[in-house]
């Protein structure tokens, strides 16, 4: 890419991305703020007294937490995903159930382990999966190091890992996983419970700005007691709770994508506050891994769609 310049270098890495990415993400995929939406509307014509359309710019409806209303402005179009599997071994001895319906809208099955799993389960599970979701318990390290060896080698392959710990002691296995991945982890018992905006050079807390994760999303509830992400270069800040202090960081180098993230209990305890429902659909969306997979995660009906697209952009050359 020598001569191109960052412009047009990032202008041809896009171009690059695969077909079925298209097709997979709604139009406004990595803006927290939608544009408001263009709408034929009647009007009077003040010299002719008749009706007439015309093309008006609509503000966006809102939700009651000041987030674009609809799934219309999620990452990812309903059922873009049907087909890909999300394995999830839930440690936390509690009932979490809207999640997996918020996934479900977008096509993944998923798969559940309620407790430990034995390696042999773990690997024909991971065998089958898009992607691998962990929800650590409180009481203490419950996985072996070959659990997080076989987590690792799915990772090393290119699926998407999402590791959820909260306020200590509840992070044993999440910090198993993390160092074994990255060399990191999280500490910490942080109250929280505050719906944090958009994060800005001038703020310390809000969410990551114009990201794919962050799409739709200008309000989110961090969660209620919550860990700290430890600071590490294979990882990027993503959501800075209300103390200022990491509530989640991302990985996004080498074709790997993976999310560490210090409060889980944003899974079950006031769900319908800002955010969470979309941030849960678009992080399966975006640990789907799209621009690395194309059209090995892509829905059947969404490559014919990619596939459209294709020919007709020969066709307009």
């Amino acid at each position: 890419m020598r001569g191109l310049g960052v412009f047009g270098a990032t202008v041809l890495a896009l171009m690059l991305v695969s077909q079925s990415a298209w097709a997979q993400y709604n139009l406004s995929a990595g803006s927290n703020a939608p544009r408001p939406a263009k709408r034929s509307v009647r009007v009077m014509d003040k010299d002719t007294g008749k009706m007439r359309m015309e093309e008006r710019e609509v503000e966006v409806k809102r939700d009651s937490h000041g987030n674009a209303s609809g799934s219309t402005y999620d990452l990812a179009i309903d059922g873009a995903f049907e087909g890909q599997t999300v394995v999830v071994l839930q440690l936390h001895r509690t009932t979490i159930e809207e999640p997996w319906e918020v996934l479900r809208q977008k096509g993944f099955s998923v798969y559940r382990f309620q407790g430990v799993p034995t390696t042999k389960q773990l690997a024909e599970a991971l065998g089958k999966a898009n992607q691998f979701w962990l929800i650590a318990g409180c009481q203490g390290q419950e996985l072996e190091q070959e659990h997080a060896n076989l987590i690792k080698k799915f990772f090393d392959s290119g699926h998407g890992v999402y590791i959820w710990g909260d306020n200590d002691p509840c992070y044993a296995d999440a910090n198993l996983v993390a160092r074994t991945l990255f060399d990191s982890g999280m500490t910490g018992d942080t109250p929280g419970d505050q719906t944090i905006e958009i994060k800005t050079a001038k703020t310390t807390s809000g969410v990551l700005e114009n990201h794919l994760l962050s799409t739709g999303i200008e309000n989110i509830y961090e969660g209620v007691t919550i860990a700290t992400i430890d600071k590490n270069r294979l990882l990027q800040p993503f959501i800075w709770g209300s103390a200022g202090n990491v509530v989640a960081s991302l990985h996004d180098k080498g074709g790997k994508r993976a999310i560490l993230d210090g409060g889980f209990t944003r899974l079950y305890y006031k769900w319908n506050t800002a955010g969470t429902g979309r941030y849960i659909a678009n992080a399966g969306a975006w640990l789907a891994n799209v621009e690395r997979f194309g059209d090995e995660v892509v829905a059947d009906k969404f490559k014919d769609a990619a596939s459209e697209k294709t020919v007709k952009g020969a066709k307009s050359k």
